[in-house]
């Protein structure tokens, strides 16, 4: 892990390495990390990487460490899956196939985007300046046989996210 105020940078040498990290977001997604009392759950993440480096496994990862079972769909040809844990909503979005930005204002997804669901974003690129700005960023590239995951706050709530998997890594 690597850090500064505004990102942090891990590597993930496997599937295991994935499914931690995921399990360290879930509780500051869902507004459950103790060590936040007064958090609310709810964010945007963006997730981008080329194609295979891992942003659908790192957002099933996500979604099961945030209570939800059965299968996880990836959004690729709906673009959009929902699901509903304990009165939490969350969205899981993939914009790879949009050709225009444009797409993304047509597809009406704008209505989701509440402070209080959890929404990630594939290929958030792809919807062009049209989407607001994520709380974070999560940047997925080869690093070997493993992958580099960088994350980059671009809210206050990301800081502090990042801020806690910081102070988690050091203990």
């Amino acid at each position: 892990m690597s850090e500064d105020s505004t990102s942090l940078s891990f590597h993930l040498a496997d599937e295991k390495a994935t499914e931690q990290l995921a399990a360290q977001l879930a509780p500051l997604l869902c507004g459950t990390n103790p060590t936040i009392p007064d958090a609310s759950p709810g964010g945007r993440i963006h997730l981008r990487g080329e194609l295979g480096a891992g942003k659908t496994s790192l957002a099933r990862a996500l979604l099961r460490a945030a209570g939800v079972t059965g299968r996880i769909k990836s959004p690729s040809y709906a673009l959009l899956e929902s699901y509903n844990v304990s009165n939490l909503y969350f969205y899981h979005l993939d914009f790879y196939r949009f050709s225009k930005s444009e797409e993304w204002v047509d597809a009406g997804f704008r209505d989701i985007l509440h402070d209080s669901h959890i929404v990630l974003i594939e290929w958030p690129e792809r919807a062009g300046e049209h989407l607001p700005p994520p709380d974070l960023d999560i940047h997925l590239e080869y690093a070997g046989s493993g992958r580099q995951a960088t994350l980059i706050a671009q809210s206050n709530r990301g800081r502090l996210w990042l801020t806690t998997l910081a102070t988690q890594q050091n203990n």
